[in-house]
């Protein structure tokens, strides 16, 4: 049995079992955040390499890696740079600073020359030649330097501008994080968070980011190219020229993977060009930062399950209220259209509401409290205030005590392994003094996480796929954790 299929074996369980809510821990647990490298400068190098896909195929691309004399700082934590991985690597810097990136062309003779646009910043480029949507590229084998000041705090994109139909096509586009400058000082940095807030606001502090790049992958233009640079290994090779309509993807990326592979960790040695995952996890009550970028030639559907997401900005800039000036005003969504180039800023918060059960499994005389704040949660700005470590922080108190409207599952009979909580409930109830009749002690949960998972994908169910195989593409799983859980992003 290959791997593939072994995954998709098991992913085929799992969503037969889901029903779109479910307790679930992967067998190794992998984190998102968003990393990526730090400074003022970077060198990058454009090369060409092969991206590894669910179904067993490698397919022919191109990307921007880090050059290999380079020794690149990373953030949150450690990483890998290779010479080539898709998406490129994401470039993290400050507001306001000056920022310098070199390219070197290291791709195929055939390939002609590369460059990099930085939309929405004001670019000043040196030693390269005469580019077209950029203002110079690299040549075979040469380099151009591009300076820009990083006004825009949030989340950007890079991508080639030159032959950028081909291109951008064969995986050479990336990320950039400006984080501001003055962060409000009543928002807190998490430990695994870039920064404090995703702008200089106050209604804009968050406790977890995660980056989403949605692309696709036409593998006949890839096969084109590849064909193109081995009938010419050595220059000087005639411009490549391929057919891109109709256009016809066939794998369907979130951060450069599919479905499964997107749920394994950042960093893991299996894909050695497509270094980023996408498997958020979060605690009840916590602001989840979403930054989504679509650098694919098709719009994307971008659907999360669990809640909507409240809008910060797009392209870098704060939807203001016109009646102040000051107010967050931008919408509540729950499908978000990832519009090629474009990105946007959200936030997301999940809480429990609406379930209609206490997913804490608290009952009548346990001695469990939730008063609830202003907005009806039980938090810091409750009376009395929720501790910071309550293992029921962010509770919808209008559920509290509320049974399972429900007869549970029993857990010695329902169970797929590893991925199953065996519970309902959020968290290890048995052990916390919280006690079910439903379901017999000891068993309440086959692994110590016991979270809830939703399946965040494409609306467009064909995006779903891999090569046309379900499920695959862009699909992963945003889990929630209870709040005694350390989510540790460097796992």
């Amino acid at each position: 049995m290959t791997p593939s299929t072994t995954k998709r074996g098991t992913l085929l369980g799992l969503l037969t079992a889901m029903g779109g809510l479910l307790g679930l821990l992967p067998a190794q647990p992998a984190r998102a955040a968003v990393p990526g490298i730090t400074g003022g400068s970077f060198s990058l190098v454009a090369t060409a390499g092969y991206v590894s896909q669910p179904d067993g195929a490698s397919i022919y691309s191109w990307g921007y890696g880090c050059a290999p004399a380079t020794t690149p700082v990373f953030a949150p934590f450690a990483g890998k740079c290779p010479q080539m991985q898709l998406p490129g690597p994401t470039l993290i810097v400050t507001e306001n600073q000056v920022v310098t990136v070199t390219l070197t062309n290291n791709l195929p003779p055939s390939a002609g020359n590369t460059s990099i646009v930085f939309p929405g910043f004001q670019v000043a480029a040196a030693g390269g030649v005469a580019g077209r949507m950029a203002q110079e590229a690299a040549s075979g084998g040469g380099t151009v330097t591009y300076t820009f000041t990083a006004s825009t705090p949030g989340t950007h994109a890079y991508y080639s501008g030159t032959q950028a139909d081909l291109q951008i096509e064969m995986g050479l586009f990336g990320a950039i994080v400006v984080l501001p400058a003055s962060p409000p000082a009543s928002c807190a940095k998490g430990p695994f968070s870039l920064a404090a807030s995703a702008y200089d606001h106050p209604q804009t502090c968050y406790d977890r980011e995660y980056l989403f790049q949605f692309s696709e992958i036409d593998s006949h233009i890839h096969d084109q190219a590849l064909a193109q640079v081995q009938a010419c290994p050595v220059g000087p090779c005639p411009e490549i020229v391929v057919t891109t309509e109709p256009y016809r993807p066939n794998y369907f990326l979130v951060n450069g993977r599919s479905m499964p592979d997107d749920m394994d960790a950042s960093y893991a040695p299996g894909y050695l060009h497509q270094p980023y995952n996408a498997n958020p996890h979060m605690h009840p009550g916590e602001k989840l930062l979403m930054r989504i970028i679509g650098q694919g030639r098709w719009q994307h559907p971008f659907h999360f399950h669990g809640n909507h997401a409240r809008v910060l900005a797009r392209d870098g800039y704060l939807l203001l209220s016109a009646a102040d000036g000051t107010s967050l005003a931008g919408p509540l969504l729950f499908t978000t259209p990832t519009v090629s180039g474009q990105t946007q800023d959200q936030i997301f918060t999940w809480t429990g509401k609406g379930l209609n059960w206490d997913v804490y499994n608290h009952r009548a005389g346990d001695g469990s409290v939730c008063n609830p704040d202003p907005s009806g949660y039980y938090t810091t700005a409750s009376t009395p205030p929720a501790p910071a470590n309550a293992p029921n922080y962010g509770e919808w108190c209008a559920d509290h005590l509320k049974p399972i409207p429900v007869t549970p599952p029993d857990p010695t009979i329902v169970a797929i392994g590893q991925w199953y909580g065996g519970t309902p409930y959020l968290g290890i109830q048995n052990t916390g003094g919280f006690t079910s009749t439903n379901e017999p002690p000891g068993t309440l949960n086959q692994n110590p996480e016991a979270g809830y998972a939703y399946m965040w994908h494409s609306h467009n169910e064909r995006e779903i796929t891999t090569n046309d195989v379900f499920p695959g593409g862009m699909m992963s799983m945003l889990l929630i954790d209870p709040p005694s859980w350390f989510i540790n992003e460097a796992l």
